[in-house]
């Protein structure tokens, strides 16, 4: 979620877009307009908030870094020979996202796995083990959240250029990170 923001200075018009998730960043740019404000500079004293938007999924990103790999593949119940194939590929993801429907695509050397799905409605998703399952993804801001099997997956978008997947099967917690292309 990016909140973009407007300070009146001198009255030219500056545009600051701030990453909720870099909260400090606001509170600093605050203070700094505060302490100006206070040095009796000539700035107006406004700092409002006039829109919200959140990021689009949309695009290519390719896996950089994965944890616990192995132990949650294990747990999925795929062969060890599988695991020792995949643990080293560098998978490609593409992101379709057009309003709230969306088409992943993940090839993993020459596994292509596609799932379609429209927020808030039931689809059928495809797991990692290539079983079909009924389920509901739900949006909050810039993460996708879905149950799978006793799988919850969250996928967030971190700063426009950063998708991390955490699925959590039990104790096991599988991370992988990806970059855009």
């Amino acid at each position: 979620m990016l909140l973009i923001c407007e300070l009146s200075v001198q009255r030219e018009m500056g545009w600051i877009c701030l990453d909720l998730r870099h909260l400090w960043l606001m509170i600093a740019a605050l203070q700094q307009f505060e302490s100006i404000k206070q040095a009796n500079a000539p700035f107006v004293s406004t700092f409002t908030v006039c829109q919200t938007a959140t990021m689009s999924f949309s695009g290519k990103y390719q896996l950089e870094s994965q944890e616990n790999f192995e132990p949650f593949m294990k747990a999925i119940g795929l062969p060890d020979e599988l695991i020792q194939k995949g643990k080293d590929i560098k998978s490609i993801s593409e992101i379709e996202e057009t309003g709230d429907h969306f088409k992943v695509t993940v090839t993993t050397g020459t596994k292509v796995l596609v799932n379609s799905f429209t927020i808030g409605q039931e689809a059928d998703l495809e797991t990692l083990t290539g079983e079909k399952i009924k389920s509901v993804v739900h949006r909050d801001g810039n993460k996708l959240k879905v149950s799978l099997k006793g799988i919850e997956s969250v996928t967030e978008l971190i700063d426009g250029h950063t998708i991390v997947n955490t699925m959590t099967l039990g104790n096991i917690v599988y991370k992988r990170t990806s970059k855009r292309l």
